[in-house]
């Protein structure tokens, strides 16, 4: 069984003006998402700076973020590492505060082979019974992971259920489903391809855009679902503009200012991301404003 069906926001991580984490405001959030139709919560992922953040913070968000959930949805947390040790540890917390399954991004840095990413991530699966999400996002990992690694860890390794695919490569992805007759749970890391993935046989997404319009991306996996392709669709090319707002610099700068345009409190973000340039902030402030976004700052 799938951990979540539909659109599992990418939750950003609010903080006070000393860079300290406002909880406060994450739960608002989580709250607001809930009821507007998101899926699923994903913390401590990119968009949420856990690059940025200690052990201790990193496993009391994940804590915090699965008690104010309260089991409505599903929390998936992020605890991949480029330290295979790290990742089991980060893994192993995450299971023990109660988080429903996992997010583990491909080593970074040191770049390992294909054998040294299935024996990477094996061992994180061993070492804890939630389910597993691979994320393959090459452009902030150095690496991409090919899908017959993809395949063989989901056919060899049971809790490996998944993966996030944030590669852009449309061919690739229908490689992973074909090496895989469609056993997989596929959620798209890229809010521009929600619709083809989701046509392939993907069960969603893992999203940006769905701090903006938590409806609107719930609702392009929801319609494909019911059968109503075309109102999938247009939901899908409706909100291509603001997509393309929203990563017109380094995710999370773009969605966080996003966030504080629509009256959320969510801060700054932690070196050595900065604040967004103000004329790609105009272009997002209509881009907003275009899809009927209300923004009040």
């Amino acid at each position: 069984m799938s951990i979540f069906t539909g659109a599992g926001v990418a939750l950003i991580t609010p903080m006070y003006d000393d860079g300290s984490i406002n909880y406060d405001e994450m739960e608002q959030i989580i709250n607001d998402q809930v009821a507007n139709g998101t899926d699923a919560i994903i913390i401590c992922g990119t968009t949420g700076e856990a690059s940025t953040m200690s052990h201790e913070e990193h496993i009391e968000t994940i804590r915090a973020c699965v008690e104010m959930t309260k089991k409505r949805v599903p929390v998936v947390a992020g605890t991949g590492s480029n330290c295979t040790a790290t990742a089991v540890y980060l893994s192993k917390e995450a299971q023990k505060v109660g988080a429903d399954g996992l997010l583990v991004v491909s080593p970074y840095y040191n770049k390992a082979t294909q054998n040294g990413l299935k024996k990477h991530f094996t061992e994180i699966a061993s070492s804890v019974d939630l389910p597993i999400i691979l994320y393959n996002i090459q452009g902030r990992t150095g690496l991409n992971i090919q899908p017959k690694t993809i395949a063989d860890l989901v056919n060899d390794v049971p809790n490996i259920v998944g993966v996030k695919e944030a590669s852009g490569d449309i061919s690739q992805i229908a490689q992973i489903f074909s090496l895989t007759q469609g056993d997989i749970d596929v959620y798209s890391g890229n809010d521009d391809q929600i619709f083809p993935i989701v046509a392939y046989g993907g069960k969603g997404v893992i999203s940006v855009l769905s701090h903006i319009v938590p409806r609107d991306t719930h609702d392009i996996v929801a319609k494909f679902m019911e059968g109503d392709i075309e109102g999938s669709r247009a939901l899908q090319l409706k909100y291509i503009p603001l997509v393309k707002a929203l990563f017109s610099e380094v995710n999370p700068i773009p969605v966080k200012a996003a966030m504080n345009m629509m009256g959320y409190k969510v801060g700054s973000l932690r070196m050595p991301l900065t604040e967004m340039e103000k004329k790609n902030k105009e272009v997002l402030r209509q881009a907003m404003l275009d899809a009927g976004v209300q923004v009040v700052d």
